[in-house]
């Protein structure tokens, strides 16, 4: 049995939620670049070459990326072995969020009740997805999801009958209707199977792979780069004013689900697709 104090995820868990704000990732980074040289049009590529200068000035200056800095959704892989000593872990990473958006200057987002609707100033608490695996190391990723994007997102629950192209025709509907909302170049989470939260949390997750990776199986790969050619080919564009470039990634994630359900869920997030990781 491996233990780890509280105070080490904290500290952790501060420190990716500014560095996520900060800095963001070098495949999402890379993935605009090609966009850039690959856009024909003048005004997308003017504003991905903008884009691209945001992500500079953010990193050299220490400021964030987008005023909005999101609610922070944090994804913890545990090892069965490890043992978590000092305190709760839930706690652990609340106070991480809370010291992150403090001291890194973070807008606060969070409100304690959605209808009530009274700010908590501190960014708390965390939407927080736990898995439990095999072996005595803890990973924790976080990813601060901006709600100009996460109010795009739609969710269905198809029949089996709909099929592969229910599925496409959904998905494909969810982009268009987003259109330029979510601040394009989107990138688009897709869950596919499991149950109703289940496939909600597969889009979630989708969105956290890196964009240089593809779905290990062939089928998904495929249907992942045919899903991104025609949503690219809607001409929406950068911030919705035209271009080839309206997503950088499709990523999709599946499960296994019931004979009479296929539950599909899209999540969309903007350019500024923030994830930082570490492994304790």
């Amino acid at each position: 049995m491996r233990e780890v104090d509280v105070s080490t995820i904290t500290k952790a868990v501060r420190n990716l939620c500014i560095d996520a704000n900060y800095y963001l990732s070098e495949d999402v980074k890379k993935k605009i670049k090609e966009c850039e040289e690959d856009e024909k049009w003048p005004t997308a590529k003017d504003i991905l070459g903008k884009i691209l200068e945001n992500i500079d000035i953010s990193k050299n200056e220490d400021v964030p990326m987008c005023q909005d800095t999101g609610m922070a959704c944090v994804f913890v892989t545990i090892g069965q072995d490890v043992h978590v000593v000092g305190g709760s872990l839930e706690d652990a990473i609340n106070e991480g969020v809370k010291q992150g958006y403090v001291e890194g200057y973070l807008r606060k987002s969070v409100v304690a009740d959605p209808i009530n609707r009274v700010n908590t100033k501190d960014n708390t608490p965390a939407v927080i997805y736990y898995e439990i695996v095999p072996g005595d190391k803890l990973n924790i990723k976080v990813a601060p999801k901006g709600f100009g994007s996460e109010n795009m997102s739609q969710i269905k629950m198809l029949k089996p009958a709909d099929g592969l192209e229910g599925v496409k025709n959904f998905i494909i509907k969810v982009v268009k209707d987003a259109g330029p909302n979510p601040c394009p170049p989107i990138v688009v989470g897709v869950g596919i199977g499991g149950t109703f939260d289940r496939a909600a949390n597969l889009a979630k997750k989708a969105l956290v792979r890196p964009l240089s990776e593809r779905n290990k199986n062939k089928f998904y790969e495929d249907l992942e780069n045919e899903l991104l050619d025609k949503i690219n080919s809607l001409g929406i564009g950068p911030q919705g004013l035209g271009g080839k470039t309206t997503a950088l990634a499709v990523n999709i994630e599946t499960y296994p689900t019931h004979i009479a359900g296929l539950p599909v869920a899209v999540n969309i997030n903007c350019h500024v697709t923030r994830h930082k990781e570490i492994e304790l």
